[in-house]
């Protein structure tokens, strides 16, 4: 199954995060398939940035967001344009 999910980066106790699209069996830092955002928790305010085409295309074709990338997207207010 392909999810979109977070992919850690960034030094210690300094994360950023890249949203993905990937295998689910893939490890969390390993091989995706595609970078279509960036998520950077550490600016204030937080810094979400998403490829909105990449985004919905990848969603259309069956791809399941993590609880945590659904959550963000709904802060963004991506999550209504989809559903």
């Amino acid at each position: 199954m392909v999810r979109v999910r977070l992919w850690r980066g960034g030094k210690k106790k300094q994360p950023i995060y890249r949203i993905v699209v990937a295998d689910s069996r893939a490890a969390r830092n390993g091989k995706y398939i595609e970078a279509i955002g960036q998520y950077n928790p550490g600016e204030h305010p937080v810094v979400i940035g998403v490829q909105e085409d990449r985004l919905f295309l990848w969603l259309k074709r069956g791809a399941q967001p993590s609880d945590t990338v659904r959550s963000l997207l709904q802060r963004k207010g991506l999550w209504l344009r989809w559903g």
